[in-house]
């Protein structure tokens, strides 16, 4: 008896050391697994363009937006952040000529990143620009400056520039098949980064929408629809379809809720990411969002699998001489 006793206490501390052992194994795989840096690579040029067109506006009406005599006074602006961490270089630099300078070199950072010139410094004074402009001009700020500072964070991080850009091909130009890129645990990281934090901002935003009635209804999107302070496209003729308002309604409701969840496994990932690029390209031309719906696709691409990129190279890209025709990383670590 006092034999079975004791095997039986000892199975039973030993499957919790197991289990732990398990999730601390699948918890570090998942994080810290090196994986292609191809994909973030793509979320580099995407974002850059994106946050060049965003650093040109800025530069439309510079003094308006930073300025001391702008929309908004530095002195209402630190009343309304109400936070003594709401740093902003513009604060440091008020006068107009100081204000120029710093936008543009908000711009040329933006446009570094895009080519991938010096691709980390780029990275991280991008980032610094858009918080500054942020913190300065709170008002302004929509879900387009949200999102690109949720991807410049994981470009911040990871090697963005290791492919697909002027630093890659100097470094392969310099050495050869040696400069190509390998297999990165910081890649893996940036990624899993942006998919998690995406998986956040889906989640709440769609609990969100659960507190509103019309979107139990289904008929939030005739609202927005109906909206002549967003709408670009006239499509008040859906009025005379309710039902189709009720299936698309409820489709946005269940997708944006379902995301965190179906959009790891395999079998509904690609569903779920063309659903994706739908519904932020369907915002972008009815609502007049497009610069947001084309940042929400690219925060997308992170779980797009570098195969996949490569795929389409070999497809519209017949040379093979190129760096991007000789691979390496597994392309199947995202997917």
């Amino acid at each position: 008896m006092r034999t079975n006793d004791h095997v039986h206490h000892t199975s039973a501390t030993a499957a919790p050391r197991g289990w732990f052992a398990e999730w601390a194994a699948s918890w570090n795989a998942f994080w810290f697994t090196p994986c292609d840096p191809l994909p973030l690579a793509v979320i580099r040029i995407a974002t850059g363009l994106i946050l060049t067109w965003s650093c040109v506006v800025w530069l439309l009406d510079v003094d308006a937006f930073f300025g001391d005599r702008g929309w908004m006074s530095p002195t209402q602006v630190w009343r309304m952040n109400d936070q003594p961490w709401q740093w902003s270089w513009y604060f440091a630099g008020s006068s107009p000529t100081m204000i120029r300078v710093l936008a543009g070199v908000s711009l040329a950072a933006a446009v570094a990143l895009t080519i991938g010139l010096a691709t980390p410094l780029a990275a991280v004074v991008s980032f610094a620009g858009l918080v500054s402009a942020a913190n300065r001009a709170p008002l302004n700020v929509f879900g387009l400056d949200d999102t690109l500072g949720l991807l410049l964070i994981g470009l911040v991080i990871g090697p963005s520039g290791r492919r697909w850009s002027v630093d890659w091909l100097l470094a392969w130009a310099e050495q050869g098949r040696a400069g190509e890129s390998a297999p990165s645990v910081r890649a893996n990281v940036a990624l899993r980064l942006i998919q998690v934090h995406l998986c956040v901002v889906y989640f709440f935003s769609g609990a969100g929408k659960l507190l509103g009635a019309s979107w139990w209804e289904g008929t939030a999107l005739w609202g927005a629809l109906a909206n002549d302070m967003y709408r670009t496209s006239d499509l008040r003729n859906l009025a005379r379809h309710p039902l189709v308002i009720n299936v698309l309604t409820l489709s946005t409701l269940f997708w944006e809720v379902a995301y965190p969840a179906l959009v790891w496994p395999r079998l509904t990932r690609r569903l779920f990411l063309a659903l994706a690029v739908a519904v932020h390209l369907g915002i972008g031309l009815t609502m007049g969002m497009m610069e947001f719906g084309l940042a929400m696709i690219t925060a997308n691409v992170a779980f797009v699998p570098a195969g996949v990129f490569r795929q389409l190279v070999r497809l519209f890209v017949l040379s093979d001489s190129s760096p991007s025709s000789h691979p390496q990383g597994n392309p199947s670590s995202l997917s």
